[in-house]
């Protein structure tokens, strides 16, 4: 699969991020170590997680891949949390998700921007991972008004020099990125973005004079509006509108990441 550079970074990363919002959802831990392996074999080598998905699982997950495989590196996310916390069992993650379908608080995430709980969520991300290093650290769907962006920029730059992290950025949908490019705060060096071929989210990014770096959502928009949408003609139009940054996909079947592997070539 072809690497990109992710633009005014020195990162780089599958032209295909691979996602763990739903890796819990593929089955057993054999299942779900399968599955990140294949990912690996086909070409990613770039991975996207966050402490709320699978409510810590997905961390602890990626452990043993990123062990057998020291060139892969990884994003991680701060400041949205597990219900229950990062630890939790398999059988009380599994009892917590399906109690949160009938009583959406028993689900419900944590939210906390302070840097206090920063500085423990970065040192439990760490240990989840099995990495002293996080290759991408981003904001997890801030919002401009409830941050003190200053302070958080220096922390994160000391957390680049002191080698915890390798850069930082937020991971946000357009209404919230707007608020950071309203108050003028738009030096963060990543910018992950939900964007969509109908709604053409991201073409603020332009606007801005951003670089599309990390984009994602276009399959699940295109189902959205069609289950029938041809989804390889949703991710072929999608690496139209980023031609030179990565777009997050994301599988549960082996059997796909061929696919994805084909169209990362070129």
């Amino acid at each position: 699969m072809r690497q990109v550079t992710l633009d005014g970074t020195g990162l780089a990363v599958s032209r295909f991020i691979f996602g763990t919002a739903s890796l819990f959802n593929v089955g057993s831990a054999k299942e779900r170590a399968a599955l990140l392996d294949a990912a690996v074999d086909a070409g990613f080598t770039h991975f996207d997680t966050a402490p709320y998905y699978g409510f810590g699982m997905a961390e602890r997950d990626m452990a043993a891949m990123l062990r057998a495989h020291p060139h892969v590196t990884f994003t991680t996310k701060v400041g949205i949390y597990s219900p229950g916390g990062e630890e939790q069992a398999a059988w009380a993650i599994f009892a917590r998700k399906a109690a949160g379908r009938a009583i959406r608080a028993i689900s419900k995430p944590t939210v906390d921007f302070s840097l206090a709980r920063a500085r423990h969520a970065l040192e439990g991300s760490l240990r989840r991972t099995g990495r002293g290093h996080i290759d991408l650290y981003t904001l997890h769907e801030p919002e401009a008004h409830l941050l003190d962006y200053e302070e958080w920029r220096r922390w994160l730059e000391d957390m680049v020099g002191a080698g915890a992290i390798g850069s930082w950025g937020v991971a946000l949908t357009a209404d919230r990125l707007q608020g950071f490019f309203d108050r003028g705060q738009s030096d963060m060096p990543v910018i992950q973005m939900l964007d969509s071929i109908a709604g053409r989210e991201a073409d603020m990014l332009a606007d801005n004079g951003r670089a599309m770096q990390i984009t994602y959502g276009y399959v699940s928009a295109a189902l959205a509006r069609d289950p029938a949408a041809d989804v390889p003609g949703v991710i072929a139009a999608a690496m139209q509108r980023n031609r030179d940054g990565a777009l997050i996909v994301s599988t549960g079947k082996i059997a796909r990441l061929a696919q994805y592997a084909r169209l990362g070539e070129g």
